[in-house]
């Protein structure tokens, strides 16, 4: 008996981001077979991935034939405009067969997104010159910009920048100067070319090592103008600036109440796919040595059939929770309502959620494979390493995540980003 978490949660949520408003794009069912015909090449790849650190060009250019980064793209520069439940499904089929890889697709896929929130300019800027061209990001506004004549002089170095060997421009978060006397500075995004970068090569982790998240460095000032900009209260909006050229309600949702589904989606893929790999190692592994029970096949063990169950029931939950929220979130969009601070925090709880129950169900796996699970071409170990990365990142954190939850429904002020 098997259990198709990915197709069962697909189908059970009537979300508007399943469906393409574009004539002539592939249906996401389409798309999802694509990417449910890779997992196996992309496991077998696993190992070389995470030993290269990044994602392989060719795969990266596979993806885009796929029609991937196509997926939230605006349909005027040849892109889908799909929504977030259709990402959910996409990357987390990617996430079965390697993390890293369904990584670096999902954070090409979202910038697509991101892209259209700017002014209609700065889109023409990228995708005018090439609608195919990617963009990485590094969103902590690390740097303060200083105003110049018609935009802004930056420099300095930006971390983690996933898929950044791949990516023809970079999304930086910069700070910009208060304009008044005494008022914090302004948090903003800046679209920068390729030309006006170099790559410094620092990433060296333990777990999505394959994603190729190095650092954009940018050592002399280099000039952006104003309408490359997108400051973060106009991306948390609902009414950002490329939604004048944009008119799909998908462009017009506050960025925290999706934006961390391009994180937890590959999280979420990457259990299913331990889940399943572990159901094929008990089917077959035969347990040896003077321990109780050796001799027989590992399926045998109730303490085994009863972690499976129980990862298994945590990548649903998961899933489910994942698809709820963001299902309900886009038919608000659609039908023209807000998207209330409640929803934007409950959001955030279910990204996070959804995050805490699928690193639990890879360490239900993990705890149980054995030892043979500790060996560097078995991709247990490797999911179990990537999975815990992804718990660490901060968006998905659920202490962190878990106290602004609670501080609003306490009736403080919530600390923290939503």
């Amino acid at each position: 008996m098997s259990f198709n978490i990915t197709n069962q949660a697909a189908n059970a949520v009537n979300a508007p981001g399943r469906i393409s408003p574009v004539a002539g794009a592939p249906t996401i069912e389409s798309l999802v077979a694509a990417a449910a015909a890779m997992v196996p090449e992309l496991r077998a790849l696993g190992q070389q991935t995470e030993a290269n650190r990044r994602l392989s060009e060719e795969m990266c250019n596979r993806f885009r034939e796929a029609g991937f980064f196509k997926l939230l793209q605006p349909g005027r520069y040849g892109g889908y405009e799909y929504g977030f439940t259709a990402l959910i499904d996409l990357i987390s089929e990617l996430g079965r067969g390697c993390s890293s890889s369904a990584w670096a697709c999902s954070l090409g896929v979202i910038h697509q997104w991101l892209l259209s929130l700017f002014p209609a300019q700065a889109q023409e800027d990228v995708w005018g010159q090439d609608p195919n061209a990617l963009m990485c990001g590094s969103y902590a506004p690390v740097m303060m910009a200083e105003v110049v004549d018609g935009g802004y002089m930056i420099h300095g170095k930006w971390r983690w920048a996933s898929n950044v060997d791949n990516s023809q421009w970079a999304v930086l978060g910069v700070q910009l100067p208060p304009a008044e006397k005494g008022a914090p500075p302004t948090g903003c995004f800046l679209l920068v070319p390729r030309s006006d970068w170099t790559i410094e090569d620092d990433w060296f982790n333990a777990g999505q090592a394959g994603t190729g998240s190095k650092a954009v460095l940018i050592q002399k000032p280099v000039f952006v103008p104003a309408h490359r900009k997108l400051t973060f209260p106009q991306a948390s909006s609902g009414k950002p600036p490329g939604a004048e050229v944009n008119a799909n309600p998908m462009y017009s949702i506050p960025f925290l109440s999706v934006m961390p589904i391009c994180l937890v989606s590959p999280l979420l893929g990457n259990a299913q796919g331990a889940v399943e790999l572990f159901v094929e190692l008990c089917s077959t592994r035969v347990t040896r040595g003077g321990a109780g029970g050796g001799g027989n096949r590992l399926n045998q063990f109730a303490h085994v059939q009863s972690r499976l169950a129980e990862a298994a029931a945590d990548v649903d939950a998961a899933r489910l929770v994942l698809d709820r929220d963001t299902a309900e979130v886009e038919r608000m969009a659609v039908s023209g309502q807000g998207i209330s601070v409640d929803k934007r925090i409950r959001n955030r709880r279910g990204h996070a959620y959804a995050a805490k129950r699928s690193h639990a169900a890879l360490q239900e796996i993990f705890t149980t494979v054995g030892a043979t699970g500790l060996a560097l071409d078995q991709p247990i170990q490797r999911m179990w390493r990537d999975g815990n990365a992804i718990a660490q990142h901060i968006t998905l954190n659920w202490d962190a995540v878990s106290t602004l939850v609670g501080q609003h429904m306490l009736g403080l002020e919530p600390k923290g980003a939503y």
